[in-house]
């Protein structure tokens, strides 16, 4: 199937190369002049801008936004709803918030385009595991789509999936990156007591060996930290400062806005927000982005 890229970062150029691996043709662009001739090299047609990449495509048009969220998105879709014609498709594939996506639906609607939000999680590991899609919008678009989605999951019948109406996907997605704040302050708070029990003297590599295996608590991201604990079990080189990329908060003031307690959520967003003050838990969860995410480590001495 043909398909155009619009963004080339970690994850859209990983992405990229998946696609092309399995089959299919795409025109790409990204405002890295060298990101475009890595994806020429790797079998894509390149693009020097949005114009041009709509000008390779052929009819009815399939074109997936893969930029940061925020201003660059919505700079990006309002550019491609001048450029493309009625029948035409717009992906976001980014972090963007549901009710914009919503919006977005609506405003390309008028002009007879259609937009297609998916919620995106796989991190760098994506381009070898599969990522998973959470798919809102048109459920007859998105069943054509469907080889592009079927390429890009771990399985053509797994991890991916139609969710529901246009706004479905990216809300599914904030309520799934809630969760892993969750689940990643956990982790990090666990590993810290053990850590902290200096008379035991604990080997933090063969604690979480032991648990990838028959415990309840098992998962990809226990093995992450493993690997991470492989490198260094101190992270004195670490600051203990942990981004918030803004869907656990829009998932805080969703709850809110529902009247459903989110104990644990809140409080890892919370936790996070107050990490510019030192701590091994914050270090581990800094750690964790890192290993599945491709997230930058800010160190020791860092600005």
């Amino acid at each position: 199937m043909q398909l155009g890229m619009v963004g080339l970062g970690k994850m859209g150029a990983f992405m990229s190369e998946r696609l092309l691996k399995g089959g299919h043709e795409l025109v790409v662009t990204d405002l890295n002049a060298n990101a475009i001739k890595k994806a020429e090299i790797d079998g894509a047609t390149g693009a020097k801008d949005l114009s041009a990449l709509v000008s390779k495509l052929d009819a009815p048009r399939a074109v997936w936004v893969m930029v940061p969220s925020g201003s660059p998105t919505e700079s990006t879709i309002s550019k491609l709803s001048e450029l493309l014609d009625p029948g035409d498709i717009i992906i976001d594939g980014g972090n963007s918030y549901y009710k914009n996506a919503m919006r977005h639906a609506q405003d390309l609607a008028r002009k007879d385009i259609h937009f297609v939000d998916v919620g995106t999680s796989g991190g760098v590991w994506g381009i070898d595991e599969g990522y998973s899609m959470m798919i809102g919008g048109e459920k007859d678009i998105v069943e054509h789509l469907r080889p592009i989605f079927e390429t890009l999951a771990p399985a053509p019948d797994q991890g991916w999936g139609y969710v529901g109406p246009s706004g479905a996907g990216h809300f599914v997605k904030m309520v799934h990156n809630g969760i892993e704040y969750g689940m990643m302050q956990a982790y990090a708070e666990g590993f810290a007591i053990l850590k902290k029990k200096e008379a035991f003297d604990l080997d933090l590599v063969e604690v979480s060996r032991i648990w990838q295996v028959g415990s309840v608590i098992r998962s990809w991201l226990l093995d992450l930290i493993k690997d991470a604990f492989e490198n260094d079990q101190d992270f004195d080189n670490v600051s203990a400062y942990v981004n918030d990329s803004g869907e656990g908060h829009w998932t805080v003031l969703e709850a809110i806005d529902l009247n459903v307690s989110a104990p644990v959520i809140t409080e890892s967003l919370l936790r996070r927000i107050r990490s510019r003050e030192d701590g091994y838990t914050d270090k581990l969860l800094a750690v964790m982005r890192n290993q599945f995410g491709g997230h930058k480590i800010k160190k020791v001495g860092d600005e």
